[in-house]
């Protein structure tokens, strides 16, 4: 299935849009990785522990929109948009959203 940002595929007609499509994930963050996120922040640097957790989250929610495009009968979708948000009372929760719009080009 392509996936993209822009609204449309270079060389592909869409011919039937279906219908705006979500994925959510919501990911915890644990005990161990916020202690190695807070050595990072301290001596400097990356904190691979959470970009881990980030990279993951966001490849699972598109996984999980572009299987609610397949079951509507789509090939593509477009327009895709990624938004990332922090929840929780201590923060401790990381929610990212995709969503887009299913269509079938030829």
């Amino acid at each position: 299935m392509i996936v993209t940002t822009t609204n449309s595929i270079e060389g592909k007609e869409i011919v039937s849009y279906k219908g705006i499509v979500f994925g959510e994930v919501i990911a915890g963050v644990n005990f161990v990785k916020d202690m190695m996120a807070g050595l990072s922040n301290f001596f400097g640097g990356r904190s691979g522990t959470y970009e881990e957790e980030l990279i993951n989250a966001r490849e699972q929610a598109i996984a999980e929109m572009v299987k609610r495009a397949n079951a509507m009968g789509a090939n593509a979708i477009v327009g895709v948009d990624v938004d990332y948000e922090v929840l929780g009372a201590d923060n401790g929760m990381l929610m990212v959203s995709v969503s887009g719009t299913a269509v079938i080009c030829n």
